[in-house]
């Protein structure tokens, strides 16, 4: 069953005769539509792409499902004609992507009831097929790559920033068509800011350096974090990452299906507390990626749905030491039928340049 099938049997749960489809990322989703103007009406057995002239001929090419319409005027004068023509009289919308403002203009021009909805594309997405996987680990075979290549650009005086824009620049020689999120790179006392992007400070002797970045291949992400050391790091900061890093292996082993967010989560929290740094540890262990960087199912204290295989998910616990430095470690997972891949595959032990 495609996708557009799939959606039509979830849109008769919510009674609808049609679904209006406005975020880019479901519109790549369920039509395949990589262009930046387009939007996508579902009836209960049809599928309509309404884009402008400048995309009709690449929403042909992509959007093989849908029967495509060149709006001549505004794209809801031409969605106006299909309802009319089609009958529609309950367009489910999406709640969380449609602004105000647009609404209360379909409601002014168009003659039908329109329903919030929320979620049902996304909650499509959170299972990824084969080929949505097999994507992802491209990805991550990239980001892969570039953090052994980062390993011999890092040297005592270069800055942050050099560091970074070395990663994304090398991605994109690899394939990437660009950064899944501006590029962390925190060093020295900076590494105990969760998300300290990249700045002018300079490498010195005896920093730690997190190094959390991903990209964009072929529409899907990859999201990773190593912390290393340049020279010889404090003891804390050797220790706060071996915590660190067992941490993230518990919970690379106890991932799979059946197993919810929340438990997840509690494994990598109730094993840094152990160890006396649990308030050190900020934020949740992890969330899922896909077209997104930040996508459904999670891991954290309020995730209470059970993952399922398909789902790919990050693995990030940290602890964080305001003044002294911090330790991020982060893999990808899959969900599989017995538990979880790890789809990086460089190493993850404290290395010393």
């Amino acid at each position: 069953m495609n996708k557009i099938h799939v959606l039509q049997e979830a849109m008769k749960q919510e009674a609808l005769d049609a679904l209006l489809v406005y975020s880019p990322y479901n519109l790549r989703y369920i039509s395949n539509f990589t262009g930046t103007t387009g939007y996508a009406l579902i009836t209960k057995n049809k599928a309509f792409f309404i884009t402008d002239a400048r995309y009709t001929q690449q929403a042909q090419q992509q959007a093989h499902d849908f029967q495509v319409i060149e709006q001549t005027s505004s794209w809801i004068d031409a969605l106006a004609d299909v309802v009319q023509n089609e009958g529609v009289k309950h367009i489910g919308f999406e709640a969380q992507h449609l602004t105000v403002a647009a609404l209360e203009q379909l409601e002014s021009y168009i003659d039908a009831n329109f329903v919030a909805t929320t979620g049902l594309v996304e909650t499509l997405r959170e299972v990824k097929s084969p080929e949505e996987i097999e994507t992802i680990k491209q990805a991550c075979a990239i980001s892969d790559k570039a953090f052994l290549h980062i390993l011999d650009f890092i040297k005592v005086g270069k800055s942050e920033i050099e560091i970074a824009n070395e990663l994304d620049f090398y991605m994109r020689q690899l394939g990437a068509s660009g950064v899944s999120f501006e590029t962390i790179v925190a060093s020295g006392v900076r590494s105990s800011m969760p998300h300290g992007v990249a700045s002018h400070k300079l490498i010195e002797e005896g920093d730690f350096i997190t190094l959390d970045y991903g990209c964009y291949y072929q529409g899907y992400v990859s999201d990773m974090t190593r912390t290393i050391a340049v020279g010889n790091p404090i003891d804390q900061l050797k220790e706060i990452h071996a915590i660190t890093l067992q941490a993230q292996l518990l919970v690379s082993q106890a991932a799979g299906p059946g197993v919810t967010g929340v438990e997840l989560d509690a494994v990598a929290r109730d094993y840094i507390s152990k160890h006396g740094y649990g308030d050190k540890f900020v934020h949740s262990t992890g969330h899922g990626i896909g077209l997104e960087i930040h996508e459904a199912p999670n891991v954290s204290r309020l995730a209470k749905k059970a993952f399922v295989a398909g789902n790919v998910i990050t693995n990030e616990p940290g602890i964080y030491l305001p003044g002294i430095g911090g330790v991020r470690i982060e893999d990808d997972l899959v969900i599989t039928e017995t538990g979880a891949e790890v789809l990086q595959t460089v190493s993850k032990e404290l290395i010393l340049l």
